[in-house]
């Protein structure tokens, strides 16, 4: 999706093919008022007002005249909307009502989200279907939206070759100029001069056309609170030394998902004009293999000056994050939320569609479980064990990146060392996306998704409002 796409109208010429939103329990009254070919229709494709169910009815030309949705037995789900966009054809759409419990606003971004297509490099030429948006709904911000989260798909469906370092700094510098923020870029050699060792350590490797970067995105009133959003830009991860097989490397494209999340749900923030002083971190790397590259056994100096024994070369997004949450720290932060593709425990633990996250805040915690249900982007906490701390324990550092076989827990674990990084004022929660359907179905084709941000900007709507 492009800006120039709009799957959200605010008007049309007033020939919208009507959307009903019927539940189970609705089916048979609603029928009842249908002339006897719909109705005939409804019962010859077993019509039954179950959720997710779909069936456009043709009128007497053929063409479709109004479309049934299925809404369950209870509270719709927006999932509903986005899986209506990927089962209409091309043409114009109304919802006749909203179903019940839905929001009109938060209803058009689940619909424009399902229409989402990636065709950089295989030009498909496809109309998509558009909805006329709810009443009271604002267009331009809705697709706003849209375009944030679609620009994230797209970062994250992009493959290494034409999405390096310099690509995600041209990206971050296009955002800056569209808002009015400032752009700062750390680079190469630099990055040592401005104390980001850690990220240094993980990039060094690349060549030069692809070498390591912090990029730093400001805006807002300085004197509002600090937002702090960080993403691990891991443009391709080979494993380093210690490397992956090639079914582990085959999908290594998405490893700077965590920088693609923090750059759209920036760039909702900056749009909503959110009463804050962003800041945005994207510490940016190609974890690739050669001479200099690190080694296991290394240790590596850090920006908050802790040592790190360098026990998997492949636990690299943790330590260019360390570096990312250091600074995010200098700025005294009301609140701070990173974003990474940081394990595969997180996956055995919670599956694809799942994203856990971690926070010792409580009441962050009920706020983003709050905003999860209201858009339908399922989070869930996992707890930061204190047990299993010294499982990062090292033997001549301060700590280490790979933790002991017997805490297991992999993902806690991974989320203890950043915790030793993270800002003490504030809040934080980190979350660690996948950023992958591996499944495709109606509204969620295969390939990147955008997952914990919407869920994410609803919190910071809330906890941030004029």
């Amino acid at each position: 999706m492009t800006d120039a796409a709009h799957p959200i109208l605010a008007e049309t010429d007033g020939k919208a093919i009507p959307v009903h939103p019927v539940a189970e329990s609705e089916v048979e009254a609603f029928l009842a008022r249908k002339r006897a070919p719909a109705r005939t229709y409804a019962a010859a494709n077993k019509f039954a007002g179950k959720a997710g169910q779909v069936l456009p009815i043709p009128g007497a030309g053929g063409a479709i005249e109004q479309v049934l949705m299925g809404v369950g037995a209870g509270r719709a789900d927006l999932s509903l909307l986005r899986g209506l966009a990927g089962k209409l054809p091309a043409g114009d759409y109304a919802l006749s009502r909203l179903p019940k419990g839905l929001d009109g606003e938060q209803a058009a971004l689940a619909f424009a989200l399902g229409t989402y297509r990636y065709d950089r490099y295989k030009k498909r030429g496809e109309a998509i279907p558009r909805l006329v948006a709810p009443k009271g709904v604002d267009v331009a911000f809705v697709t706003a939206l849209a375009h944030a989260c679609a620009l994230c798909r797209d970062m994250v469906n992009t493959p290494a070759n034409d999405m390096g370092p310099l690509q995600i700094e041209t990206i971050a510098g296009e955002i800056a100029e569209k808002y009015g923020a400032t752009l700062s870029v750390v680079r190469g050699d630099d990055l040592l001069k401005e104390n980001y060792p850690a990220v240094h350590a993980v990039g060094r490797a690349a060549v030069d056309t692809r070498a390591p970067r912090m990029i730093e995105i400001a805006w807002g009133d300085p004197s509002h609170p600090v937002l702090a959003l960080v993403g691990k830009g891991v443009v391709f991860d080979t494993g380093g030394l210690d490397i992956k097989p090639s079914s582990g490397m085959r999908l290594m494209k998405k490893d700077m998902g965590g920088a693609a999340h923090a750059l759209a749900l920036g760039r909702m923030v900056m749009e909503a004009r959110l009463p804050v002083r962003l800041v945005i971190l994207l510490p940016v790397v190609e974890n690739a293999i050669a001479g200099d590259a690190m080694r296991p056994g290394d240790v590596l100096q850090t920006r908050a000056g802790l040592t790190v024994e360098v026990g998997n070369t492949d636990a690299e997004g943790r330590l260019i994050l360390a570096d990312a949450l250091t600074r995010a720290a200098e700025l005294k932060p009301a609140l701070t939320l990173d974003f990474a593709t940081l394990t595969g425990a997180a996956r055995v633990a919670m599956g694809p569609f799942v994203i856990p996250f971690w926070t010792s805040d409580d009441t962050l915690a009920g706020q983003i479980e709050t905003a999860s249900r209201k858009v339908s982007d399922p989070l869930w906490r996992l707890p930061l064990t204190d047990a299993y701390r010294d499982a990062l324990d090292s033997d001549i550092a301060d700590l280490k990146n790979d933790p002991d076989g017997w805490a297991q827990a992999g993902a806690t674990t991974a989320a203890l060392f950043l915790q030793r990084f993270a800002p003490s004022e504030g809040g934080w929660a980190h979350f660690d996306v996948f950023a992958w359907n591996p499944k495709g179905r109606p509204g969620y084709p295969v390939g990147a998704e955008v997952q914990a941000i919407r869920a994410a900007f609803a919190m910071l709507q809330a906890r941030f409002a004029r």
